[in-house]
């Protein structure tokens, strides 16, 4: 029920997106989404905090748009990253972006510290984009641009949670999201003709059975579970050398509970890791109906508010 009012709840009013595209070096391109907030101007010198969504959504998702509010209306800017062919749009190469895949977050934020050198940086992502996040953040260290990030409902075991997708009540969202998927193979069939099996692709039904028939072989992985194995967060959280606040339920539909690894999470002084048992998958919500809020989304606006700049 978290995970369903957190889908329908959110109010998608009060905002308008300027959408700027920046083309990427391998020759596509990358549409960025910066939210304009009724009522609300932080100054061009504020905080710039980058959100990466989840699984099929985008820059706009219900959640980005809470997210965005309570950054606001702390005195942060925000820009949401749409990954490729997620953004209205089919990319114009066979590559898209995967659980793994950090090279667009690295150039991003190169490209948000050339246009805005005066502004901190930081950086909230969401399920799939957390992991990202936390991948990222352990892969590069003391030698990230970000000052802090917030990262709510992220996978840690990546193969343990695909176990936990393919039965049982949370089929449903393998089903959901594979249908999404099927659509956007189609569409690029044409750009991963030759590279892949595309009569296998379109014939997978579960998330493994896609990750191996084209994540595995097209991003060079050996297989689903060396993909699996190297895209995990959870390997890489012990490297994170930037104050970084960690959303998880332990009802969560999509992941294993027993997937958390506590023992890295709270040997790395610059994890803040909240556990909690209730919040389903990016969900928190709390209140009554017709009256709810959104008790992730303002914890990771006030971390990153505490640490990029003061509360406004």
């Amino acid at each position: 029920m978290q995970t369903v009012a957190g889908h329908y709840g959110r109010s998608q009013e009060g905002i308008i997106f300027h959408r700027w595209r920046i083309d990427t070096p391998d020759g596509d391109f990358l549409d960025l989404d910066f939210p304009e907030v009724a009522g609300h101007l932080p100054p061009d010198d504020a905080p710039i905090v980058l959100l990466l969504h989840g699984l099929e959504g985008s820059a706009r998702s219900s959640y980005a748009y809470e997210t965005y509010r309570q950054l606001a209306w702390r005195g942060l800017r925000s820009v949401g990253m749409n990954y490729r062919s997620c953004s209205g749009q089919i990319n114009r190469t066979p590559f898209t972006y995967h659980a793994g895949e950090t090279r667009d977050i690295i150039f991003v934020l190169q490209q948000l510290g050339e246009w805005f050198p005066q502004s901190a940086l930081g950086a909230v992502g969401f399920s799939l984009g957390a992991n990202m996040l936390l991948k990222y953040l352990g892969e590069q260290g003391e030698n990230s641009p970000l000052t802090a990030a917030a990262a709510i409902s992220p996978p840690f075991d990546l193969g343990r949670s695909m176990d936990v997708v393919e039965n049982g009540v949370s089929h449903f969202y393998n089903d959901y999201f594979m249908r999404a998927l099927h659509r956007k193979m189609q569409a690029r069939a044409p750009l991963l003709d030759g590279l892949v099996d595309m009569e296998r692709v379109l014939a997978a039904t579960t998330f493994r059975e896609l990750d191996e028939a084209l994540t595995a072989p097209l991003y060079g992985f050996a297989d689903v579970w060396d993909y699996y194995q190297q895209s995990s967060s959870g390997r890489y959280v012990s490297g994170i050398c930037v104050p970084t606040l960690i959303i998880r339920a332990l009802d969560d539909p999509l992941f294993h509970p027993d997937d958390i690894p506590y023992a890295d999470l709270a040997a790395n002084p610059c994890l803040t890791a909240v556990i909690t048992p209730h919040g389903g998958h990016v969900g928190f919500a709390e209140g009554r109906p017709g009256q709810l809020s959104w008790w992730a989304e303002r914890q990771a606006a006030r971390f990153l508010a505490a640490k990029l700049g003061p509360i406004k």
